[in-house]
């Protein structure tokens, strides 16, 4: 979508539902004349001739029959100082559903556009205020599940990422201007020197390039959450292990087998780490029709899930039932829980030890609250492997973003082997720009109109 002229654009910014605030926000050249023909100031004075950037105290009023709609406060924002680079406008209504629409009418009705969703986010970007990047993290910061999410997110915004990719593209300029100068100046006899300065500042942008997209499977789990089944046959402490993650009694818990017929889900947060995690139905033969419907569903998401935690019952022997899961979890991230610990031990732990050789045994005990703390730390552990640093809040959190470095790394590591076979510099020069252009496409320097759309239609409307 492009701007049109005079295009001023409105939309309701706050989430639906009653509330103390609700806001109105305008974008656009005519922002504050649409608001000033609906706007009665307590002082008399048009909102164009109040101080910028206040609240100003009044009523909303609807031109054509007189008629109060709310009492509100507004602010009037002149550009380019604002968010969209724009005049806007905010006003500040009662939270009700009923003044929020009807003032939205009153704007629309004098001129303005309703929004499209994240369109105010989306002229910041197309005027300049913020980069692509900067934009994306706007709805990460809205959507983020952990404060490490948060931190990673507002990192962003800050323009984090923009300026390590940005000593990365420095870096790539110095290239082209050294093929550049060779080309222009071949009586000089530089050109060996050029293509040892080249491969050597090729490959130290390799490398700066897979630092940054090492981090990127953990920071898509910090973005999107850890997708985690607890898996196990019926009454080994599946639904209290979610209780005791939770810290709170959201499962049923009784010693009947078969209580978890559906699969519970919830977001907790260990250690940084969001996890969207399941409690399944146990799995075993059954002949209960909707217990059935529930293992089956169990089956299903295991092979969507990022983690599975693997619950084993320490005081009765391993069963056909719990030797089925470990076929069924075979080649998957699983952290297996020895549960019960308090009791008699039963299991074979040598069975269990051979059957999981590369995966994580924790013993525990939920009645005792033993075993927790370990866990805990073993998935924040799986998850980060030591690849991300707390004092390094930069992080690849964005599938496109990931996308975009590996293209440019390829365009790199492709014009290394052209200085390697002894390639012209003229063709080395087109794998050095496609991975500049890979690159702009992260922030938003080379990028079409159609990925634009498509990045901001995730948004919400008013954002």
């Amino acid at each position: 979508m492009v701007i049109r002229d005079g295009d001023t654009i409105a939309a309701i910014a706050t989430a639906p539902g009653d509330s103390g605030i609700g806001i109105v926000r305008l974008s656009g050249p005519e922002a504050i004349s649409i608001a000033e023909s609906i706007f009665e100031s307590i002082s008399g004075s048009p909102l164009g001739d109040l101080p910028d950037r206040r609240l100003n105290y009044g009523y909303v009023k609807d031109p054509t029959s007189g008629e109060r709609v709310d009492e509100v406060l507004v602010a009037a924002m002149r550009a380019p100082r604002t968010y969209t680079r724009e005049d806007m406008v905010e006003i500040n209504c009662h939270g009700g559903s009923v003044p929020l629409k009807k003032v939205m009418a009153l704007v629309v009705d004098k001129g303005a556009r309703v929004a499209e969703p994240g369109e105010f986010t989306k002229r910041a970007f197309l005027n300049g205020r913020i980069d692509l990047s900067q934009a994306e993290a706007v709805i990460d910061i809205i959507n983020s599940k952990s404060e490490m999410g948060l931190r990673t997110a507002m990192s962003q915004l800050d323009g984090g990422l923009s300026r390590r990719l940005g000593v990365i593209k420095e870096k790539l300029l110095a290239m082209m201007a050294r093929i550049e100068a060779s080309i222009d100046f071949p009586e000089h006899d530089i050109e060996e020197i050029t293509r040892e300065a080249l491969e050597h500042g090729a490959k130290e942008t390799v490398d700066m390039l897979e630092r940054l997209i090492a981090t990127a499977s953990s920071g898509k789990l910090v973005r999107e959450g850890l997708k985690t089944a607890i898996v196990g046959k019926p009454n080994v402490g599946k639904s209290s292990l979610l209780n005791a993650l939770l810290r709170e009694n959201r499962a049923i818990v009784t010693d009947v087998p078969g209580t978890t017929r559906d699969i519970i889900e919830e977001y907790i947060n260990i250690k940084g780490v969001p996890l969207r995690i399941m409690d399944t139905a146990g799995i075993r033969e059954t002949e209960d029709i909707v217990e059935k419907i529930g293992v089956e569903k169990t089956k299903e998401y295991l092979d969507r899930a990022d983690l599975i935690l693997f619950v084993l019952d320490a005081a009765r022997p391993i069963s056909e039932e719990d030797r089925t899961i470990f076929e069924i979890i075979q080649g998957k991230r699983v952290i297996v829980l020895i549960n019960k610990t308090d009791l008699k031990v039963e299991i074979d732990m040598g069975e269990i030890e051979e059957a999981f050789r590369d995966k994580p045994v924790i013993p525990m005990s939920l009645l005792k609250d033993e075993g927790l703390d370990t866990l805990e730390e073993k998935i924040h552990d799986m998850v980060f492997s030591g690849q991300v640093r707390s004092s390094d809040p930069v992080m690849v959190t964005n599938v496109r973003h990931e996308d975009c470095l590996k293209r440019a790394r390829k365009s790199l590591l492709e014009a290394i082997e052209s200085i390697d076979a002894g390639l012209p510099l003229d063709l080395i020069s087109i794998d050095i720009k496609e991975s500049m252009e890979a690159l702009g496409e992260i922030t938003g320097e080379s990028i079409t109109e159609e990925i634009v759309d498509r990045i901001f239609h995730d948004f919400c409307i008013g954002k």
